[in-house]
């Protein structure tokens, strides 16, 4: 297959980068700033499988017609990324790597469903500037098809190409398992309110409270929407409800205990990644989307609505957040 990378992020590049390790032709579009980087210095990747340094293809839009176009840029970014390359991107099959659950929808605006692939990635890694990723910890690459279930032979094919980047894993429950993974990302928003790295951030038993009471909400709205999670690998739902209904204090030594483990090295959540790079977060398709699906129902999920408003706050000033601020801003919502 002929494949290009869309999003020269954490995600984009390490993806890009270890394909290109197993000889794939993979190309990767991006930024000017990222593409000029790879350009001049290659494709650096350092972490849990040593140091890499690669030579790949990179452009700021598309120059040829890929079999395979894996659209690893954020869910925000999914319209224009698209726009600035469809006549190229019609007949290929499109691979979305986006967290929430709205990717999908976004790209069947301009691509037909049966060319769209839904993925989560499992695997974690972290952008430290142009062309230079972590990669921090492994994890399979779960793929499936979010508007007709059954696994096809392009499914498999596809899935043959990432596994050997990843372990890759065809899913018919894909759609249970992206609300799933959307509990997995809703506590990045506060090591990104505070500027910390998730292991400083989580070391403090009362940011891990707030963290579990977040998803205590969003379980709540979950459940009263009669939405089917589906466990993910290393991340069944008995994590979640079990998490859920032990008590504050405790549900957050456990969770301080397996978030402070994640990595060895500092592990900068996506959120707070993007505005390192000062640019707008996901926020809005994370714990936004809880708040989205508790007004469409006529209720409310006011603590990850203040973890947002928190998060756009930081965005537009640019100034982190103290703890005491944190705690002060949540008192109301958590007790």
């Amino acid at each position: 297959m002929k494949i290009a990378v869309i999003g020269a992020g954490a995600i984009g590049n390490l993806v890009a980068g270890y394909l290109k390790l197993k000889g794939e032709d993979v190309s990767l579009v991006g930024r000017r700033d990222a593409v000029e980087a790879i350009k001049e210095r290659g494709l650096q990747i350092s972490g849990v499988r040593g140091d890499f340094h690669l030579e790949v293809n990179a452009a700021e839009e598309l120059v040829f017609q890929p079999d395979l176009a894996i659209l690893a840029c954020k869910t925000q970014d999914i319209d224009s990324a698209l726009k600035d390359n469809l006549a190229l991107l019609k007949e290929a099959i499109i691979l979305t790597v986006q967290n929430g659950v709205q990717a999908d929808h976004l790209v069947a605006k301009y691509i037909p469903p049966k060319n769209i692939i839904s993925s989560i990635v499992m695997f974690g890694a972290t952008y430290l500037e142009p062309g230079k990723v972590v990669h921090n910890f492994e994890g399979s690459w779960i793929i499936g098809r979010i508007f007709e279930g059954r696994p096809d032979e392009e499914l498999i094919s596809v899935s043959l190409v990432l596994d050997q980047a990843f372990p890759t894993v065809i899913s018919e429950e894909i759609k249970g398992m992206k609300y799933l993974k959307i509990f997995v990302n809703a506590n990045n928003c506060l090591a990104a309110i505070l500027g910390l790295s998730m292991q400083e951030a989580f070391a403090d038993l009362e940011v891990s409270r707030i963290s579990i009471a977040l998803w205590k909400e969003g379980f709540q709205i979950i459940s009263k929407l009669g939405i089917d999670l589906v466990s993910l690998p290393g991340f069944p739902v008995e994590n979640l409800s079990k998490l859920t209904a032990l008590p504050p204090q405790e549900a957050a030594k456990i969770f301080s205990g397996i978030m402070t483990k994640l990595s060895r090295e500092p592990l900068y959540g996506s959120i707070l990644q993007s505005i390192q790079r000062g640019r707008a977060s996901e926020i809005d398709y994370i714990n936004g989307e809880f708040i989205s699906l508790a007004e469409r129902h006529n209720f409310t999920a006011p603590l990850n609505r203040k973890m947002v408003e928190m998060v756009h706050q930081v965005e537009e000033t640019k100034r982190f957040f103290t703890k005491e601020e944190l705690f002060a801003s949540t008192k109301s919502l958590t007790d």
